[in-house]
């Protein structure tokens, strides 16, 4: 499975970031498919830099975003509102209404 995910750079310390699609199996400095942007969390406000056509491309054939690099594609537009906490039906008991 394909995962687009951030792949750490910089020194011990200044972390960059690279923005990557790769497989899910590969550790995080792994070898990667394609870079499609980067991430640089120093910067006042934070830099993220994605080609935009790219990640849709990879979206369209598949390629799952991490939980970090997913709210930031909400943020750009790549994707819907994300879907948080438990989609489990709750255990709780409903009061029936009487009339």
């Amino acid at each position: 499975m394909l995962k687009i995910r951030l792949k750490r750079t910089g020194r011990r310390g200044q972390p960059h970031y690279r923005i990557v699609v790769m497989e899910s199996h590969q550790p995080r400095d792994g070898k990667s498919v394609q870079e499609i942007g980067y991430y640089n969390p120093r910067t006042q406000p934070a830099t993220f830099e994605v080609d935009k056509e790219l990640a849709t491309k990879w979206l369209e054939k598949g390629a799952q975003p991490s939980a970090t690099i997913a709210q930031y594609f909400v943020k750009l537009g790549l994707l819907k509102s994300l879907k948080r906490g438990s989609t489990k039906p709750s255990t709780v008991k409903k009061e029936k209404k009487t009339e």
